[in-house]
């Protein structure tokens, strides 16, 4: 037992003279030894480049999820936007009614009696192409289509005035036709170049149209909008040109001029279903 006390102590002395002698070599007995001031030196760059690392990877993280939310909320705005514009257009189109005609856009019956051609009423001139259709009224209270038709044609003797129609419905449902409608007529201003026009009698100075006229103009209307793959939107008053009063009761009433369109795009509709 004596024996290993002291050569424990001889051990412990040993390593007490090492520590003194790397002591010595440092210069300064609370200095640490350069290889170890090199290891905690390394040790603290590691820790820190460990959470440097760490902290871009949060805010590669933050950047790539908020355009995807952002992306994704605005896909969802505008699904809903969409599915919004459709309800709304749906149920507009259902609250617009119809008189209930059980009509279609096949071709009417039409008399043909085309002007002769003159620089007055008929000149002769093709049009560029047939994207409306416009309605006029006569403004003559009483006068048939055939009246009419003849007034236009005698415009050739030179009366003064430059006017003319496609069509003229009379009070009858009777429809005549005076032009081509690949020709212009005197009648939409500055859409003549672009349009077939539609003259139609009337009783008397309200300008509201009697039941034959209402629905022929209808057939007749549904029946160019078909021919020249128009729709009901197509479809336009004089007043909408010049703001002219014409056709008068349909732009003093707009309930009825709604109603006209609903029957036209109904006849349109019609034929449709039927595969005509």
């Amino acid at each position: 037992m004596e024996q290993e006390s002291t050569e424990q102590k001889g051990i412990e002395q040993k390593s007490i003279d090492l520590r003194s002698t790397d002591l010595k070599q440092t210069g300064s007995g609370s200095a640490l030894p350069k290889s170890a001031q090199k290891t905690v030196r390394r040790s603290g760059k590691r820790k820190k480049t460990k959470r440097r690392k760490k902290t871009a990877r949060r805010l590669e993280i933050s950047v790539k999820l908020e355009p995807k939310s952002f992306l994704t909320g605005m896909a969802v705005g505008v699904l809903l936007t969409m599915l919004v514009m459709f309800l709304l257009t749906r149920c507009s189109a259902e609250e617009v009614e119809t008189s209930g005609l059980e009509l279609d856009a096949s071709e009417p019956e039409i008399s043909v009696q085309l002007l002769d051609v003159n620089d007055y009423s008929r000149p002769g001139i093709e049009v560029d192409s047939v994207s409306g259709v416009v309605i006029h009224y006569t403004a003559n209270p009483g006068s048939t289509a055939q009246q009419n038709r003849d007034y236009f044609n005698s415009l050739q003797d030179g009366h003064g005035a430059s006017v003319s129609s496609h069509f003229i419905v009379g009070l009858d449902g009777e429809i005549v036709q005076c032009i081509p409608t690949q020709e212009v007529a005197y009648a939409s201003n500055e859409r003549n170049h672009d349009t077939v026009s539609i003259e139609c009698c009337h009783p008397d100075s309200t300008g509201k149209f009697n039941q034959e006229t209402y629905i022929s103009m209808v057939r007749l209307t549904a029946f160019l909008c078909a021919k020249y793959n128009l729709d009901a939107d197509a479809v336009i008053r004089h007043y909408d040109v010049t703001e002219k009063n014409c056709p008068k009761y349909f732009v003093e009433n707009e309930d009825a001029w709604k109603l006209f369109k609903a029957d036209v795009d109904a006849a349109l509709k019609n034929k449709a279903d039927k595969g005509e």
